[in-house]
């Protein structure tokens, strides 16, 4: 079991391994090409059982003696079967271990590594200047921060103006501008009528073709103030009134 071991990691005698352990990346490489060697081994003996499988059923009571010797070498392909599996369950087994331990070994070793660039990077550091750092930042962001609002404050006038009073003033000229637009929208003044004058009309209209004093006062009323105003007479002719050029 030594010697094979020592075959499969190159420690023999004259090997290449002699006096320096393999790689575990060397060492993964042959564990796998074993299991691959095994699996094919696997693969011919499950096909020669077949083989034997089927010369023991075709010699059956015909040919005993063959049928006999077919199921013995039959027998002894499936305990070299049964090996097989065993040592691939072992091989697999130590080969999941030794990846494990290289994820491990290279973890920590990248571990390290950092560890020193940590190490190497503080080295020039000291937490007491790195305080006073921080207090000079501090000191230098608030100083920052108060330039920005006595620049950003209005300077040169010094007049407030009530929000309030602003706000008034500024309906005021909305209304206005509202009420222009209502006056152009309704179109221009209707002229007015003139004025009836309060004289009283008899209720009953004298006879046909003569007209009552009062009548023709307010006739002449009504003309005078409007010359194109025409008023029907009392016997139901119109009465026109044309102004004297």
């Amino acid at each position: 079991m030594s010697g094979i071991l020592g075959k499969l990691f190159g420690a023999g005698a004259g090997g290449k391994g002699a006096g320096k352990g393999p790689s575990p990346q060397e060492a993964i490489q042959r564990l796998r090409d074993t299991e691959e060697m095994l699996s094919k081994k696997q693969e011919f003996l499950e096909k020669k059982i077949e083989q034997e499988l089927a010369a023991a059923r075709k010699h059956g009571t015909k040919n005993k003696r063959a049928a006999l010797q077919a199921l013995k070498r039959k027998k002894r392909y499936e305990k070299q079967l049964a090996q097989i599996d065993g040592t691939l369950s072992t091989i697999e087994f130590q080969r999941e271990a030794l990846e494990n331990a290289n994820t491990n070994t290279e973890v920590l070793k990248n571990m390290g590594f950092a560890a020193k660039a940590m190490k190497a990077a503080h080295d020039n550091m000291d937490i007491d200047k790195v305080d006073e750092l921080m207090q000079d930042i501090a000191e230098q962001q608030e100083l920052a921060d108060e330039i920005s609002t006595a620049i950003s404050k209005p300077v040169g006038f010094g007049e407030e103006f009530d929000e309030d009073e602003l706000m008034a003033e500024l309906e005021e000229l909305e209304q206005e501008e509202l009420d222009k637009n209502l006056l152009e929208i309704s179109g221009p003044e209707t002229v007015p009528l003139p004025n009836v004058p309060s004289i009283s009309i008899p209720s009953k209209p004298g006879k046909c073709g003569s007209e009552t004093p009062g009548v023709v006062t307010v006739h002449a009323q009504l003309t005078s103030s409007s010359p194109d105003l025409r008023i029907p007479a009392a016997g139901g002719t119109d009465v026109s009134h044309e102004m004297a050029s």
